[in-house]
């Protein structure tokens, strides 16, 4: 299974936590989309033996384009590769832009999966973010949503300061009353350069207890669960059969082409990603030279990315894989490495899969780096 990405650079205005690549200015989304385009063209040599089973929307907030501008995106795909007959095609979308028609419009096209990024249902939240919706909004466009789309995914952040226990368990509450079949949740991560990195060094906002986050993440996973959720990956939860093919995909090291500046792609050897400058980028592709800088993995390079990878999956890391795709050397150093967690009930072995312990899955990205390899 194979994906193509598309990443749409522009945002009404800024969330106070984000460091993706983004413009609040549209006026090259025109220039852009036909670079878009080429690319597209361009890199078709790429999967000329490959069937693409998803194609993402990603951003930025890609539902700021119009349905025939996404349409056209769409049709220069099937024009220039072979896609399977039943594709998972995904729109990341924000509430706010997400009205009646707009819905009904999404609908009657090949979107047939919506990522909508709520993130919380409470005004203070979505304030201190500088979210661009309100919570009635989100409340009104999950309405409607789900009268039309049946595979829908509702992104949720924990960890936001000032936001107790209650008021996270009422978001949960709100978003399972939808009956989306999937919920991606995240921990909020204070990032360099931030306006939120900003207010916290300089005191205005406090950030969030790493107790309470941890606690916020367990009673996440509890009533996920109890609500027939599978906790597939870390942040991931779905009803059965609504896992995301697309991430899915990534986690498993399929090939995928990432098209639009900041994007990353993966041809199984070697990780690319396109220049992060909208300008830059639609030049270089109207020259027809892609603007994309690569990077050969190593063996070690692709075990330790299994093992990150693979720790927040489920299934766990398997130990037969790592010796079939890497050699003995590895297994040993891995199963060496992981005695002292094993010791310390941070991980466990079951049925061949080396797996974090529930109550510590949250620690499960600082438990990996201490199974990586060292070149």
């Amino acid at each position: 299974m194979s994906g193509i990405y598309i990443h749409i650079p522009f945002c009404k205005q800024a969330c106070h936590y984000c460091d993706f690549h983004f413009s609040t200015s549209m006026k090259k989304k025109d220039e852009l989309i036909d670079a878009l385009i080429l690319e597209i063209e361009l890199r078709k040599s790429e999967f000329k033996n490959i069937t693409v089973e998803t194609i993402y929307f990603g951003g930025g907030t890609p539902s700021l384009l119009s349905s025939s501008e996404i349409k056209k995106i769409i049709d220069s795909v099937y024009q220039n590769y072979k896609v399977s007959a039943n594709p998972e095609i995904t729109l990341e979308a924000n509430p706010d832009d997400l009205s009646n028609n707009r819905i009904i419009e999404l609908s009657k096209s090949l979107i047939n999966r919506l990522s909508i990024g709520v993130q919380s249902f409470h005004e203070k939240d979505l304030k201190l973010m500088n979210r661009a919706h309100n919570k009635q909004e989100a409340i009104h466009c999950l309405e409607e949503a789900v009268k039309y789309f049946d595979n829908i995914s509702l992104d949720l952040i924990y960890g936001i300061p000032g936001t107790t226990l209650q008021e996270w368990i009422d978001n949960i509450d709100i978003a399972l009353g939808f009956n989306v079949k999937h919920i991606s949740s995240y921990a909020l991560v204070v990032e360099p350069k931030t306006a939120l990195k900003h207010f916290i060094e300089k005191g205005t906002v406090k950030k969030a207890e790493d107790a309470l986050v941890a606690k916020q993440f367990h009673v996440l996973v509890e009533k996920l669960e109890a609500n027939n959720f599978k906790h597939y990956e870390l942040s991931s939860f779905c009803k059965e059969g609504f896992f995301s093919r697309n991430n899915t995909a990534y986690w498993q090291g399929k090939q995928y082409i990432g098209i639009g500046p900041s994007a990353h792609s993966f041809n199984g050897e070697q990780r690319g990603w396109n220049i992060n400058n909208n300008t830059k980028y639609i030049k270089s592709i109207n020259n027809k030279v892609l603007p994309i800088e690569m990077e050969t993995l190593s063996t070690t390079d692709k075990y330790n990315e299994y093992i990150m990878i693979s720790l927040r999956m489920a299934h766990g890391v398997s130990i037969k894989k790592v010796k079939e795709d890497f050699g003995i050397s590895y297994e040993n150093y891995m199963l060496q490495q992981a005695q002292k967690q094993i010791n310390e009930h941070l991980l466990y072995i079951e049925d061949g899969n080396l797996k974090v312990t529930k109550k510590d899955k949250l620690l499960c990205d600082g438990i990996a780096s201490d199974l990586f390899m060292l070149d």
